[in-house]
């Protein structure tokens, strides 16, 4: 099935809902996309957000929200000149392929004169996206498939998502949450938090935080401009930043993790293959698990004294050192501080 519409010539014609003024409660147009069996999506706006969903229990449809950027409100008439006038944009739906696409007739001198074009999308969940807003946030939920996504002006919020799932903002913070199997996200300017997701897992922010909760797999999260927050991580996480400090409560992981500008903390209920700590400008505070064999080689301007209830520790423990093992040894833990390393076991 192959249907075309270009907003500004159809945007009165009875296929198409029209919203009784500009702002962004109510949609300026409504299109159907019943019986289309919509199976990938591909949204390029500019100024607007766009959001999929394929929760179950919606209508098949695309909605249309259009505002000014002057911050005034505009009516329907005064929208569709400005259309026709400065825009070309269009929706396409080819085979099942969904196609919104807004181009800017000429470069605006002047950002208040130009509009904000955003999409609301509700499609099928088994649905693959490639979207791109140039001033906008992008939600996507409950969606299957390959997901892309850029925005150079807003966040990026993500929820029950399955396959791959690519995205960039230069602009925004990051939310993603119940989502799996190959993830990769990343920021210039905002933080990220990232919730009961699984799989291969990548993080990268130049602008703020980590918040790390209910992670399984393969996890690498860096950030150069905020601290790190992390707790009930399985697998392997690879972790790191040069703008705060780190705390990991309740890891049962492979751990390697690093900062230059505060104290480190990592909770270790469970060790796997290593724990790799480094502290350059502070100090370590290590917690592990009481029964695991461990090879400890540990460095720090100064370290606690040795724990009398440890039983089966061989090897030195000194002020600035530790080099033994402890339940006969096995997997290696090596920390290294320029501040204080407080060492335990539970």
């Amino acid at each position: 099935m192959k249907t075309f519409l270009t907003l500004f010539i159809v945007a009165c014609q009875s296929m198409v809902a029209l919203a009784q003024d500009g702002d962004n409660k109510t949609p300026y147009l409504t299109k159907s996309l019943a019986g289309d069996a919509i199976n990938s999506v591909i949204v390029s706006t500019s100024a607007g957000g766009i959001s999929v969903s394929g929760a179950t229990g919606q209508e098949p449809r695309v909605e249309v929200y259009i505002r000014g950027n002057n911050g005034h409100q505009l009516s329907k008439e005064e929208i569709a000149k400005r259309l026709e006038k400065d825009y070309d944009m269009d929706i396409l739906v080819n085979g099942h392929e969904l196609s919104a696409m807004v181009k800017n007739k000429h470069n605006f001198t002047n950002w208040r004169e130009s509009l904000s074009i955003s999409f609301k999308i509700f499609v099928p969940e088994h649905v693959s996206t490639d979207l791109k807003t140039s001033g906008g946030g992008i939600s996507l939920d409950h969606l299957q498939g390959n997901e892309n996504f850029v925005t150079s002006g807003g966040g990026l919020e993500l929820r029950s998502l399955s396959g791959s799932v690519h995205g960039h903002t230069s602009g925004g913070g990051i939310d993603v949450s119940n989502s799996g199997e190959d993830i990769d996200l990343s920021t210039s300017g905002g933080g990220i938090i990232a919730k009961n997701c699984s799989g291969k897992i990548r993080l990268v922010t130049s602008g703020g935080g980590l918040i790390l909760e209910g992670l399984k797999g393969d996890i690498n999260a860096h950030t150069s401009g905020g601290g790190i927050e992390g707790s009930n991580i399985e697998g392997e996480l690879v972790t790191g930043t040069s703008g705060g400090g780190i705390d990991l409560k309740h890891m049962r992981c492979s751990l390697e993790a690093g900062t230059s500008a505060g104290d480190l903390t990592a909770q270790m209920d469970a060790v796997g293959k290593y724990v790799k700590l480094n502290a350059s400008s502070g100090g370590i505070r290590l917690s592990l698990p009481v029964k695991q064999g461990l090879d400890l080689e540990i460095r720090g301007e100064g370290i606690n004294q040795h724990p009398q209830n440890i039983s089966g520790f061989t090897g030195n423990w000194d002020k600035h050192h530790i080099n033994g093992s402890v339940n006969g040894g096995g997997i290696p833990v090596n920390a290294h501080a320029e501040g204080y390393i407080d060492v335990k076991f539970n």
